[in-house]
């Protein structure tokens, strides 16, 4: 890195560029988990000695994750954490769903032997990550990372179809939606998300099924379903969170 009052070369400038996107990933993949809880405050100076890095990457870090709307900038308090309002809980979920169904439709009449290889292991690797969350879900467990790695195997899963529904702008909208908070309930509820779970699991071989059978329609019809499904579930289970805390309350 160049010194104090130093022009940044463009080799500077790229280095530094990628080590923003490099920890704007790994913050919105602990965002999105729910490692890192709605309403935290996102400190600079913290960020900077987690990361070993100066504070410069951080602050750029920090502006992408403002602009997928994942934190805002709170005057003389630093960054926080959105919290998500049901309202918008809800419309996103309706906006993921059509953009899924599309994707799905479209990936059926594209998908290349290849690619449903590329697919099925993909499914495989997510249901036995699902196994395992089951499992701690039920016993209690809080595993930050085992979370993050479940979510990022359920989106390597659309992440296939996305790619090969061959419409990027499409699939640059459905990655842009998924970003929903479920982080309010990843932690506070844990045995109630055993269902949930399992539905994605389940949901998941159907639609692998539908796209293996050459059934657009089908496909678009259960990946439709599968997301409606998901926050239909999460409203639930956010119900049961806050009926709990006005009892302890």
């Amino acid at each position: 890195m160049p010194p104090p009052g130093a022009p940044y070369t463009a080799g500077a400038v790229a280095l530094l560029s990628t080590k923003a996107d490099d920890i704007a990933r790994m913050l919105e993949d602990e965002i999105v988990s729910g490692l890192i809880p709605p309403g935290v405050v996102l400190r600079q100076e913290q960020l900077s000695e987690r990361f070993d890095v100066s504070r410069t990457p951080i602050r750029e870090a920090l502006r992408r994750l403002a602009a997928l709307g994942l934190v805002s900038f709170v005057p003389n308090r630093g960054v926080r954490v959105r919290t998500i309002s049901r309202d918008e809980l809800r419309e996103a979920f309706l906006v993921r769903a059509e953009l899924e169904g599309l994707a799905t439709a479209l990936a059926t009449t594209r998908m290349s032997e290849a690619d449903l290889a590329t697919l099925r292991g993909a499914e495989l690797r997510f249901a036995d990550l699902t196994t395992e969350m089951r499992r701690k879900a039920r016993e209690g467990i809080d595993d930050g990372a085992l979370a993050i790695e479940w979510m990022q195997a359920n989106h390597a899963f659309h992440d296939v179809i996305y790619e090969a529904a061959g419409a990027p702008y499409l699939a640059s909208l459905a990655r842009g939606a998924r970003r929903t908070f479920t982080a309010q309930v990843t932690w506070s509820a844990r045995g109630e998300l055993d269902d949930l779970y399992l539905r994605n699991e389940r949901q998941h071989q159907a639609i692998l099924a539908a796209i293996a059978a050459g059934s657009p329609d089908g496909a678009r019809a259960v990946a439709r379903e599968h997301v409606l499904a998901s926050g239909r579930l999460l409203e639930a289970i956010l119900d049961l969170v806050e009926s709990r805390a006005r009892s302890r309350g």
